[in-house]
């Protein structure tokens, strides 16, 4: 990036944040997943121990992979999100950064000519 045009550079920031808001949102959607996978996996399992399905190997295994891969998708889509969250917040120190530095002018209250 240059300091020429901090405009530019100023524009090219809220890109960016806008995206990584979009990672983080998906991070979101994500653990909620994670956390409904657990607490079904969860669930199923204590049906199958209580043996309310019939046959409770199968469903205790698919709950117990449920609950295992609910586990490490939440954990990692916590992991990036937090990480998002860092990236967005020095984008938002740097476009700060940027702003103050811009010449700015207050226009003043004058009446407007009509044409």
């Amino acid at each position: 990036m240059t300091e020429d045009d901090p405009p530019d550079e100023i524009s090219d920031i809220e890109a960016r944040i806008e995206a990584l808001a979009e990672i983080a949102e998906r991070c979101r959607k994500y653990i909620l997943a994670s956390k409904i996978a657990i607490g079904g996996g969860a669930a199923l399992l204590l049906i199958a121990i209580l043996g309310l399905l019939g046959s409770g190997q199968t469903a205790a295994l698919g709950s117990i992979a449920l609950v295992l891969g609910g586990i490490v998708s939440f954990g990692s889509n916590i992991s990036t999100l937090r990480q998002t969250e860092s990236a967005i917040g020095a984008a938002e120190v740097l476009r700060a950064q940027l702003i103050s530095r811009i010449d700015l002018r207050v226009v003043a209250d004058a009446p407007m000519k009509l044409v």
